[in-house]
């Protein structure tokens, strides 16, 4: 819908026309030339006739239009469109992710070819995080340590990115559960949110760090955050032969999904991981009604720069 900002200030319109109505003219003072009256005459004839069809009725209209486009311009024509704002779910969402050493076994395949296990995780994932549209979303890494590759931010496309780019070593390449799940519940001890969730994904057996992870699945529980476990990998802890390397713990995943009230996905494909974050988006919605918005776009550039190129064109009538 079509509007004006200011539309008062076109009352200013005629206040050119009256000023020349209300001030008196100058009177003439100079000398003067006698001339015969038919040579005066013709002299004042053709006067007349350069300034009704000449140059000054044309710096006239000039001088009215820049006048009529600047105050035009001023009143601010815009366009009114309302729009719908981001929705918001209320939700942070936490996704801390494995980045051990284990995490770079060619067992996955995508589109047709063998695949590491990251690169798996950070296709599907990716597309997953940007699916987040409405929630505030972080990412932690964790290895031998945790840290947080994006804080969190409703700028879903930025952590899609960091997951994109996630490497392995970069955290060290042993398997902290404990310390990935507590770093992601420590930033989130203070948020206001309606709904705290985490997502936690390993291809490992908690072999780093301190603290048991079933102790911090209590804390989680405590604060009233879910913990969404994946367990990735074909082979997992309690069917791989003794000493095998590369298993998952599923079993201790599965706990600390259930202790903490969320769900926990065992994920041994990439069919698989592709039907996790689905299942995912269905139990974390971000279906919700967003506030309307209204944007304008405002037009007063155009009358404006109309009225200085009518400036420019009448300065350069005026000096040639």
């Amino acid at each position: 819908m079509f509007e004006l900002a200011d539309p008062l200030v076109l009352v200013l319109l005629p206040l050119p026309f009256i000023a020349a109505r209300l001030l008196a003219p100058q009177g003439f003072s100079g000398r003067t030339l006698l001339v015969p009256d038919r040579i005066g005459g013709a002299l004042l004839a053709a006067s007349r006739a350069r300034l009704g069809q000449g140059r000054y009725s044309l710096k006239q209209g000039l001088l009215w239009a820049i006048w009529a486009l600047t105050l035009f311009a001023l009143s601010g024509p815009r366009d009114l469109a309302p729009v719908s704002a981001l929705k918001v779910s209320g939700r942070d969402l936490a996704i801390a992710l494995d980045l051990s050493g284990s995490m770079v076994r060619d067992d996955f395949h995508l589109d047709g070819r063998q695949v590491s296990r990251l690169e798996a995780f950070t296709t599907i994932g990716a597309k997953f995080a940007r699916r987040r549209g409405g929630d505030r979303v972080a990412l932690i890494v964790f290895g031998s340590e945790a840290y947080y590759a994006t804080p969190f931010t409703f700028d879903t496309q930025a952590v899609a990115q960091r997951i994109e780019e996630a490497t392995i070593g970069i955290s060290g390449r042993a398997t902290n559960i404990s310390d990935g799940l507590g770093l992601a519940l420590k930033r989130m001890a203070e948020s206001e949110a309606a709904s705290r969730v985490v997502i936690l994904l390993s291809d490992g057996v908690n072999n780093a760090g301190a603290t048991n992870p079933l102790g911090v699945a209590e804390l989680a529980a405590r604060m009233g955050v879910r913990v969404h476990t994946i367990a990735l990998g074909p082979k997992d802890l309690e069917s791989a032969a003794a000493g095998e390397r590369g298993v998952v713990d599923a079993a201790t995943l599965r706990a600390i999904a259930r202790i903490s009230g969320g769900e926990s996905f065992r994920v041994k494909t990439t069919e698989d991981l592709i039907a996790v974050t689905q299942a995912l988006d269905r139990l974390e919605a971000t279906d919700s009604d967003g506030l309307a918005a209204e944007v304008y776009r405002d037009y007063w550039p155009w009358p404006a720069a109309l009225a200085v190129v009518l400036g420019l064109f009448l300065l350069w009538r005026d000096v040639e």
